[in-house]
């Protein structure tokens, strides 16, 4: 007889393991909260956004605050980190289509995605969809090309090839403003409604707390024109509606900037359509997608005036996923399967200043996944995987004068069980990484970069145990990273007032590439096949000028070029050819005017062609496109009250186009926004 998903779920929290680290979270933050402050507090500095962005001084790193969304025409995170070098974003179409980003040539599975600290994880799939993470709440978006830059972190931060760190909103509130409630609304093309509120409320000097809620309908339908099987109709995109909603709340204690503690809750729901692909004289799809995703995540950071720094992060999530397909070809006539997957995590940190221009660092996390699939059809095979990961990472940070280098060793240990069937094979895997900036002359204007860094992507629950196709013999994908690049910043006095550039040249090798291999016999298998070579050139330029007393233009330039090679066996024919939904070349064009209260901007992609598979064949041909969005806003204050009102047209010449092969992109789209803070 199975157990009830409760019960199973107090199984979890049974494990040793995991209550000798609740234990660690339960206690430690009383203890030193009980003790005598003996913090230096820290003046507070507002951070304003800035077309040209700050000098990085590790690693490669491109960031975009909340008062630029408008500026990339932003809905979601996808349209906000699509402009950066080096990113790709697979796009499914749609309002609530799913969205994955590959950087650098490096699937999905390489990219850490942090909220506040602390990763989003999906241990079935591997990715994280990001048409789910509403921007309402989001203060800043940074991606980082191999790590961040602070050592004092939690081991995850380190365990990806690539880092995309989202901050949200934090109550900045005094006794004179106790609170600040911020309503807006967005509507537009698709039959879009999506109403959201936000709540900062200042309970006492050292508590607050924010709140925030959102909706999103739309029915999904557009038009589009040119896709592969129907060069020359137009036709309306179905079955793409969403309804969604989600709730975020955050609670935050501080006695000082050295001394803080923050607890948020986030739960989001969703139903929405699946398209699929557009296939001449297929039935149209009447697939449905069902979310409820829940987290709460703590966090606890104490620093000392002697040198020490304390870092505590804890996670208890629960995703659901329902998958129905009713026109499924099998004895039932459809499919309909349940996906529920748990996880819990805590992570401790604790850095030491030895010097003052040497920093020590040692952090351990332990995270505790499951899946659990149930059909419409029994499955008795199916092994409900449980997996125990122990990350132990140790780090320095030593500034030699004009250089400044940074080290760490990632050790990771991962062990799984299963119900029935065999489990995946134990892992014990050493990563380093080894960065180096150099400051060549007086002025920091001009800094030099170069890292190394070993990591590896573990196979997902999906590649090593989904039905007939997965693999428990799977071994993970390695990639070694090389990078050498170049930043340069000029504060100017004539027309041009400021000017940013950026150039890297990076090489990545993957070796143990895992891949999803057809065959002759359904369903084919998932498999350790394959070396890729990936060289690329990132380059980016930002400047920003002032055209009178009340106007500024601003620009944004970026281009990339990925170079990404299958190199397993010079006799196939498939050997050197490029692999599938990479672009050789990439243009992003952000530009823009601000004058007094009001803006105009205009963003651009131009992506060349790419291919459908890595035959490379004509039929696998996918076309170059080129989308782009413009945008107004106007500010002012209404009874004293701050209102924002925004336009913007997505598609703005109409192209037809499609970024995944038969799932074509919407054409001309419009959004209007209304939002007003109290």
């Amino acid at each position: 007889m199975q157990k009830s998903a409760a019960y199973s779920y107090l199984l979890l929290w049974r494990k040793p393991a995991c209550l000798f680290l609740l234990a660690i979270t339960s206690t430690i933050p009383l203890k030193l909260l009980a003790q005598t402050d003996t913090t230096k507090k820290l003046n507070e500095v507002k951070v304003v956004s800035s077309v040209t962005g700050n000098i990085q001084n590790i690693t490669s790193a491109q960031s975009i605050s909340s008062n630029d969304f408008i500026r990339y025409n932003a809905f979601n995170v996808a349209d906000v980190i699509r402009d950066f070098s080096g990113v790709i974003i697979k796009d499914y179409g749609g309002i609530g289509g799913l969205k994955t980003v590959s950087v650098r040539g490096l699937s999905a599975n390489h990219t850490a995605i942090l909220y506040d600290g602390v990763a989003l994880e999906d241990a079935e799939t591997g990715q994280i969809d990001l048409s789910q993470i509403n921007l309402t709440n989001i203060q800043k978006i940074v991606l980082y090309n191999a790590q961040p830059p602070d050592i004092c972190m939690p081991a995850q931060a380190f365990a990806s090839a690539s880092v995309i760190a989202i901050t949200t909103v934090k109550p900045r509130l005094t006794e004179l403003k106790s609170y600040l409630i911020t309503a807006g609304l967005k509507t537009g093309s698709f039959g879009l409604v999506n109403p959201y509120l936000q709540w900062q409320q200042r309970i006492n000097k050292n508590w607050s707390f924010i709140v925030n809620g959102y909706t999103e309908n739309a029915n999904g339908q557009y038009k589009f024109k040119g896709a592969t099987n129907y060069p020359d109709s137009t036709l309306i995109r179905r079955n793409s509606d969403i309804a969604a909603q989600q709730f975020d709340g955050a609670l935050y204690w501080a006695k000082n900037d050295s001394n803080k503690f923050n607890l948020h809750i986030n739960y989001y729901n969703s139903d929405r359509g699946l398209p699929g692909a557009v296939i001449y004289n297929a039935t149209p799809s009447n697939q449905r997608l069902w979310n409820q995703d829940f987290f709460a995540q703590a966090g606890y950071e104490r620093i000392w005036n002697n040198g020490f720094e304390l870092l505590l992060n804890a996670k208890a999530s629960r995703s659901y996923l329902r998958y129905l397909n009713p026109q499924f070809d099998n004895i039932e006539g459809s499919v309909d399967q349940h996906f529920t997957q748990r996880e819990l995590y805590q992570s401790v940190a604790l850095a030491y200043h030895i010097l003052k221009t040497w920093e020590v660092s040692y952090a351990v996390d332990a995270t505790l996944n499951d899946l659990r699939i149930s059909f419409n059809y029994p499955d008795p095979t199916f092994p409900n995987p449980t997996r125990f990961t122990l990350l132990n990472l140790l780090a320095s940070n030593l500034v030699l004068g004009k250089l400044r280098i940074e080290g760490n060793i990632l050790n990771t240990n991962i062990t799984e069980t299963v119900k029935t069937g065999q489990a995946g094979e134990p892992r014990n895997i050493y990563s380093p990484t080894l960065i180096a900036t150099l400051l060549p002359f007086a002025d920091p204007g001009l800094q030099f970069r170069a890292f190394y860094k070993n990591i590896f992507r573990n196979p997902t629950f999906d590649d090593l145990y989904y039905q007939q196709v997965g693999n428990p013999n799977l071994k993970p994908e390695n990639t070694d990273q090389y990078d050498l690049g170049a930043t340069y910043f000029k504060t100017l006095t004539g027309f041009f007032k400021t000017v940013s550039a950026t150039a890297d040249a990076y090489y990545n090798d993957v070796t143990n590439k895992i891949v999803f291999f057809p065959s002759n016999l359904f369903p084919g298998s998932i498999v350790n096949y394959g070396k890729v070579d990936i060289e690329g050139l990132d380059l980016g330029l930002k400047t920003q000028a002032k055209l009178s007393e009340n106007a500024k233009w601003l620009l944004s330039l970026n281009y990339s070029y990925q170079k990404a090679q299958n190199v397993t066996d010079p006799t196939a024919s498939i050997y050197l050819n490029q692999l599938p939904y990479t672009p050789k070349n990439t243009v992003a064009l952000n530009t823009g005017i601000d004058y007094k209260y009001f803006g105009v901007y205009y963003n651009q992609i131009i992506s060349s062609s790419r291919y459908y598979t890595n035959d490379n064949l004509p039929y696998d041909y996918i076309p170059g496109y080129s989308v782009s969005d413009a945008s107004a806003s106007c500010h002012f204050l209404k009874d004293n009250k701050p209102v924002t009102v925004s336009f913007e047209v997505n598609n703005l010449f109409n192209n037809s186009y499609y970024i995944v092969r038969s799932y074509p992109m919407p054409s001309r789209s419009y959004r209007i926004s209304l939002q007003i803070t109290i």
